[in-house]
């Protein structure tokens, strides 16, 4: 086979659906997983799971924009944590499909706008799947995916060295109330939405997270290799 044929064979990533983990066991995850990854001793990875609840602080998060008292939280089982992904303050919970791309953006891929663009597009043709049209909305405040003028999408990551962690968090089936005890992503007037709110309809978080995984081998040119979750999951737990 020649070098050009070689070059032109997709890059394989890991599809891992890891069910509900805790969201401190997923960052120590993520960081093993890319420094496997920058080590040359691992492969790409996508994960896809969901949390439980827990509200999330990004890098440009205010803490006023958490409205809920510390008491009311451990209450409700709301744990806060802060993550090193951009973007401000979000929910994730039961319900809401989380995907976390562990990828090398190297060579080809370079760029922190088209990265952002195409994860976006791999939840607008996912949205498809489902019956609905997706957008994007201009402006960093609007970072995500949006039906109408809801938000049904958030998106926040981090690179370092082109190495990717963090990613979307999709709503499926989420109680989207949690959504009022912050003023979630940095916007006080912000609709959010789900698939089941804007369809009546309630597919399983695994449909669409396969559903989803099919949609980024497409957009990101990768071939999609579903492993063991087993020594994954242990961990990640």
């Amino acid at each position: 086979m020649s070098s050009l044929a070689r070059a032109e064979v997709p890059r394989r990533v890991h599809r891992r659906w890891l069910g509900r983990v805790p969201y401190a066991s997923t960052v120590e995850l993520q960081h093993r997983l890319r420094e496997d990854l920058r080590r040359g001793r691992g492969e790409e990875h996508l994960l896809l799971l969901e949390h439980p609840h827990v509200y999330t602080l990004g890098r440009n998060a205010d803490a006023g924009d958490l409205l809920t008292e510390p008491r009311a939280l451990e209450a409700l089982g709301v744990e806060v944590h802060e993550a090193n992904r951009g973007g401000q303050v979000t929910y994730h919970g039961p319900g809401q499909l989380v995907g976390y791309p562990i990828l090398n953006l190297s060579p080809d891929r370079r760029d922190v706008r088209r990265y952002v663009r195409d994860l976006q597009e791999t939840l607008i043709r996912t949205l498809a799947d489902f019956g609905l049209e997706g957008r994007r909305r201009e402006g960093q405040d609007f970072i995500g995916v949006w039906v109408g003028d809801a938000k049904v999408a958030s998106i926040g990551v981090h690179l370092s060295r082109w190495l990717t962690t963090h990613g979307f968090a999709l709503n499926v089936s989420t109680d989207l109330a949690y959504f009022r005890g912050i003023v979630a992503c940095g916007l006080p007037e912000v609709q959010m939405a789900s698939i089941e709110s804007l369809t009546g309809e309630r597919p399983s978080l695994e449909q669409v997270a396969d559903t989803y995984g099919e949609r980024f081998a497409e957009v990101f040119d990768r071939r999609l290799v579903a492993g063991s979750l087993d020594p994954l999951a242990a961990e990640a737990r």
